[in-house]
Formats: structure tokens, sequence, C-alpha cells
């Protein structure tokens, strides 16, 4: 399932608690997507911006810095920073992965081009850092400049590993850390620092974001075998026919026979896939019980994610983000 679709929604009471803040933050947004001189640069960040997407990660620094007790307006210029980071990366990922569809649309690389997007991510990476430096805070521009090389370098190593049946669960957790994790803990540590609290909370915060991340991308590489196509916006299966080593992948090749190992290396190596080889991907997955082992992993980092928060004072944002780690795994069965 999608955030939107389960019994109890987390995301959209933390979005109502947050609701001024995240209005604030809508707003700087449009304001420093506008160009002057380059009109596609509004038209491709605002389809992307108005797809629908729950802006989690802003919100996990909305969060984190009511959290921790701040009162000074920067929270939201951290928070449009940890958007403009993660829409100007998804624009670039459509352009790498040759997607057609993002959030249920047409991707902006399919509507524009390819040059449209990558360059219009560049500038809302520029944007983000213009933003970063408002705040004055060094240790704030250090996390999030760290974080985005972090996820450029996660990038980077899954397109060697995506499809090299060597790739085992270390590897993949330095691309997932890379990717998806590296935002989400930076998002919450620059809560943290710009209130000002100890190193021992702004470490927890990080921990949190870092497991929140890990379980999250964890399920999304679920829901491609186990997803509801409505619900997700992409089609079961999509990451087999691109040939992405994903975890449920890597453990059935870790639990593979000499042929069921002939039939990854066709499927996902040489990326030679004949009607069939999906469903029979899924029975080997099935056999070797590797689904259900990928989403007891999820469970374990969204546990992690919940301890992480013990030295927090109790509060309600707390318990939402506590709920959230839950909340994250209970998307798929």
């Amino acid at each position: 399932m999608g955030l939107d679709n389960a019994a109890t929604k987390p995301h959209e009471r933390l979005a109502a608690a947050l609701d001024a803040d995240m209005t604030a933050v809508n707003e700087l947004i449009r304001e420093r997507m506008a160009s002057e001189h380059a009109p596609r640069i509004p038209e491709v960040s605002a389809h992307l911006v108005d797809a629908g997407g729950k802006r989690l990660r802003p919100m996990l620094t909305l969060a984190s810095a009511k959290m921790c007790g701040y009162e000074g307006p920067f929270h939201i210029h951290l928070a449009a920073t940890v958007e403009f980071i993660h829409t100007a990366t998804l624009l670039h990922d459509d352009v790498v992965d040759e997607s057609g569809q993002r959030r249920g649309r047409p991707t902006a690389n399919l509507l524009w081009d390819n040059k449209s997007s990558v360059l219009v991510g560049d500038y809302l990476f520029a944007r983000s850092f213009q933003l970063m430096v408002e705040t004055g805070n060094l240790r704030v521009l250090d996390i999030l400049s760290n974080a985005s090389a972090t996820i450029a370098e996660g990038e980077v190593l899954q397109l060697t590993a995506a499809s090299d049946l060597g790739t085992d669960e270390e590897i993949y957790l330095k691309v997932v850390r890379g990717k998806t994790a590296a935002l989400f803990s930076a998002a919450m540590e620059v809560g943290g620092v710009i209130a000002g609290q100890s190193d021992d909370v702004v470490k927890a915060l990080f921990a949190y974001g870092d497991a929140l991340g890990i379980s999250f991308q964890i399920v999304d590489d679920l829901l491609d075998y186990r997803g509801n196509t409505q619900a997700t916006g992409k089609n079961v299966g999509d990451d087999f026919r691109e040939h992405k080593l994903t975890l449920p992948v890597i453990k059935a090749v870790a639990k593979a026979d000499t042929t069921e190992r002939d039939f990854w290396h066709r499927t996902i190596a040489k990326g030679d896939q004949r009607d069939g080889d999906l469903e029979e991907a899924l029975r080997l997955m099935d056999s070797h019980g590797t689904l259900d082992a990928t989403r007891a992993d999820a469970v374990a980092w969204a546990d992690k994610a919940k301890a992480s928060l013990s030295v927090i004072e109790q509060s309600e944002l707390k318990d939402m983000l506590l709920d959230l780690a839950d909340y994250v795994v209970a998307r798929v069965r």
C-alpha cells in the first residue's frame, strides 16, 4: 500500500500538527522555484512538486526542530532545502532510470525532455544551497552538503551494483543509506542542530532518520513485488523488468541452487527476460521465503528507529514519529 491507504495515517496527523509551518514551507518553495529568465524551471519543478507527494522529508525537519523546542524561523528554510534536494534527485533519477511514471503521473523527462530534467534538477540543488546558507549555521551546511554528496555517491554505486549478482546485503545497505536514508537522517539531524540540542540528542535524531530511511526503502523494494499498482503508482515487477537487484532478489540469489542462479543470471545480470519470467521470479522468492525475510528486515529497522528516540523527551510529535516508523512497515503485508 502507498502512504495514502492504510487504516491509520500518522503522516497525515503529522501534516495536521505542522500545518502552519508546512504552508510557510510551500510558500518558500514556490518563491524559490521562480526564475525570471527561464520559465521552464518553475514549469518542470511545479509538475513534480504539485504531484501529491507527502512532503515526508521536510515534515521530519519541522517535527525534529519543534520537538526540540526551536522557536526561530530557519526550520522553514531547512525543510524547503530538504524538499529541493529530494525533488532534484527525483528529476535526475527519472532520467537515469528512463522512467515514464512518477507519483502516478508522467515524469518530467517524458513531458519535456532529459535535458530539462537534468538542468532543472541542477537549479534546485543550487537553490537548496542558497537556502541552507541563509540559516547562517555552518554545521547545518556541513550536514546537508554531506548528505547531498552521499546521495550522489549512492546513486553511482547503484549503477554498478544493480545488475551484479555479486551484490550482497552489505552493498545493498550502502546503496540504500546513500540514495534514501542520507536525506532522512539529515532532515532529522538539522532540526536538532538548529534548535541547539546536545550531541546525544542530535545523534538520536540522526539514528532515527537513518533507520527510518532504510526501512522505508526496503518496503519500497518489497512493494515492487507485493504492491498494489493503484496505490503505489508503479507496476508490479518494474524493478525486475529494469534488472534491478533489490533485497528480495539478493536474498533469493543467496539461497539459489545452480539452476536458479542461472535464471537470475539470465534475467538480471544479462537482462534477457521472457514471458513468464516475472512469475518464475516470484515463485522462487516465495519458495525461499525471501519476501517475508525482507519484510522482517524492514520491521527490524523500524524498531531501531523507534528505539533511537528513547533519549528524546515525551511529546505528541515524538508519538507521531514512533507511529510513523510502524506505519512505514504497515504499507506492505
